[in-house]
């Protein structure tokens, strides 16, 4: 609307204007009936809040349309018309260095398929070592190791998480020892190792005259340290506290550098979401929570809210100042905006975690032809790294990793200097 025109809602000057913009219409007294006839072409909206250029530019469109053709400056699609072009002007890249490989390992001399993650199996030493050789042959240099206890080393105080003969430590060394050029991850928390399947103790607190059974977090915390120990003391190179205990990253960082651990790296999980996406992890781990009485029946009291997202900021705070290398975030499609938020906000790396629900959903659509496998599992783990993310964590990640060699003529050569 133009204000001072004579026509309130067209901006025509005269009833010659009036009847050049809109015909017919001149025939009905133009000020008044000018708006209910330009709603009712559908046209008002459009039309009367354009300026004067945007309706010249709108005319002329029209009369170049006419002609068979757009008179456009601008065609965003010059720059999609080739794969040389698009290449050029892509804005985010994925290259198998970004990709942290997950591997289930078991103390068992056979390797134990996981049904509710078609293609991944709870290895043994020897086949994980095998598996470390192919993710690394086609560029994946990070592994992270996750352990399946034998039910009767489990305790509520998951004392065999500090074993140094135990699963992790001998995993380790034996990675290093083959593959010293490897990056070993390891999970700290107690879950793998908890009579009660939770990533902390649980022990009674007594509010007023009530007792009440609950996650300890201090007593967590001390267990969680010996735990890094016991892995830097076998070679791990990062280790990634995912228990969501309060101020576990100071401590851990503490404990490392009064051993001599300063080149031991911290990921923290940062924000680690009470997820429904976890189901497949813990069939292949059996370490869901128990169904007792009086044991809390699932991780919400220490893992964050899906409705919170300014909490993640707490928490990155929180790691920043305790001495964080890394923050990750977990699960990974469902949360892009938090990656973004965080990578937004800090200066540290940023990990994201594609859950085995992911995973599994992936699987099951691909398994069903109604998707793409190759094709969906790339586009989600650029949109990874267009959120913001330095490094993934998937299951996909040794597939993955040969199809961007294979794709993009990478040479594998560069990989293993």
């Amino acid at each position: 609307m133009w204000i001072g025109s004579p026509c309130w809602f067209c901006g025509a000057s005269d009833k010659g204007a009036h009847k050049k913009l809109h015909g017919s219409t001149a025939k009905i007294p133009w000020k008044v009936d000018c708006n209910r006839n330009l709603k009712r072409r559908g046209k008002y909206r459009s039309w009367v809040y354009m300026t004067l250029d945007q309706r010249e530019t709108k005319t002329k469109q029209k009369e170049d349309f006419s002609k068979g053709s757009l008179s456009l400056p601008q065609r965003p699609r010059r720059n999609r018309k080739s794969d040389a072009i698009r290449s050029l002007t892509r804005e985010t890249i994925l290259l198998p260095q970004h990709l942290v490989y997950p591997i289930f390992i078991h103390a068992d001399s056979y390797v134990k398929p996981i049904p509710s993650m078609p293609d991944c199996q709870v290895h043994s030493i020897s086949s994980m070592l095998e598996q470390v050789d192919m993710a690394y042959r086609w560029g994946v240099q990070n592994v992270i190791l996750f352990p399946k206890i034998d039910v009767k080393l489990k305790s509520n105080t998951a004392s065999e998480c500090y074993n140094p003969n135990g699963l992790v430590p001998q995993a380790i060394s034996e990675i290093k020892s083959k593959f010293p050029k490897v990056m070993v991850w390891t999970d700290i928390a107690l879950d793998p190792y908890s009579s009660m399947g939770h990533d902390g103790m649980v022990g009674d607190i007594v509010q007023g005259k009530q007792k009440q059974s609950v996650i300890l977090n201090d007593e967590t915390v001390q267990q969680l340290c010996r735990q890094a120990l016991c892995h830097a003391a076998a070679g791990a190179d990062v280790v990634a506290p995912s228990d969501m205990m309060d101020g576990r990253i100071g401590a851990i960082r503490m404990a490392l550098d009064e051993k001599g651990y300063t080149y031991v790296s911290i990921c923290s999980y940062t924000a680690k979401y009470a997820s429904s996406f976890y189901g497949p992890f813990r069939d292949a781990l059996d370490s869901a929570p128990v169904d007792i009485p009086g044991v809390p029946k699932d991780k919400k009291t220490y893992q964050m809210d899906p409705g919170n997202a300014l909490e993640a900021l707490r928490e990155m705070e929180l790691d920043e100042h305790e001495g964080a290398d890394m923050l990750m975030v977990k699960p990974g499609l469902p949360y892009l905006d938090i990656i973004r938020l965080i990578r937004e906000n800090t200066t540290l790396p940023v990990v994201v975690y594609q859950v085995s629900g992911e995973y599994a959903m992936i699987k099951a659509a691909t398994q069903q032809g109604w998707l793409d496998e190759k094709q969906c599992v790339m586009e989600s783990l650029l949109c990874f790294r267009r959120a913001g993310a330095n490094a993934i964590l998937t299951y996909f990640a040794k597939d993955a990793a040969q199809w961007l060699v294979e794709q993009d003529d990478i040479a594998r050569k560069s990989f293993l200097q």
